[in-house]
């Protein structure tokens, strides 16, 4: 999974040094990138380019404060998974080299949000996962959903095998009384 979000993301990264990476811009007629200009990349470069102090990494707009507002209103009700199918995971990729000191917190608290409501669903035998449901939820909380489900089946399948503890013949003695 870890490299699919790397693959499937590009952000929107700006240039501060730019000698010698030419190829990354389809637009350049030379090997040089000019400082300050926006090219795509994947999570995985933008995060290599990030550690050679040759880019900026600026939040994607999913992580913004209208975002933040309405998750604080219903977490359970935001479809994240139209915004980034791997919310949680590229939001920790981005965490430690964005100039936001909020987003760990964020991931946080939105995931602990959506996560009650989750398993409470995924406990649930009478609750039916409609696809409407299924649509807000992101790669790896549906990963969860299911891990809630499994869980269930086992349990009760566990519970409908019956009694398999047994009671120790060492406890069915009458002790010995000392006189």
């Amino acid at each position: 999974m870890e490299e699919e979000v790397g693959q499937i993301y590009l952000l929107p990264i700006p240039f501060m040094t730019a000698d010698g990476v030419g190829l990354l811009d389809p637009s350049s007629e030379d090997n040089n990138v000019e400082a300050g200009a926006k090219v795509d990349l994947p999570a995985w470069l933008a995060q290599e380019l990030f550690q050679r102090q040759a880019v900026l990494v600026n939040l994607p707009t999913f992580y913004g404060q209208k975002l933040r507002k309405e998750i604080q209103a219903d977490p359970g009700c935001v479809d994240l998974r139209s915004r980034c199918p791997y919310f949680y995971e590229l939001g920790c990729k981005l965490s430690p080299i964005t100039s936001d000191p909020t987003l760990g917190a964020f991931l946080l608290s939105t995931l602990r949000g959506r996560y009650k409501d989750l398993l409470c669903k995924s406990h649930s035998a009478a609750v039916a996962f409609t696809p409407q449901y299924m649509n807000l939820l992101t790669k790896e909380e549906t990963q969860m959903l299911e891990a809630g489900r499994n869980s269930m089946k086992a349990f009760k399948k566990w519970r409908l095998q019956g009694a398999r503890i047994e009671r120790a013949a060492v406890l069915g003695r009458k002790r010995r009384q000392n006189t």
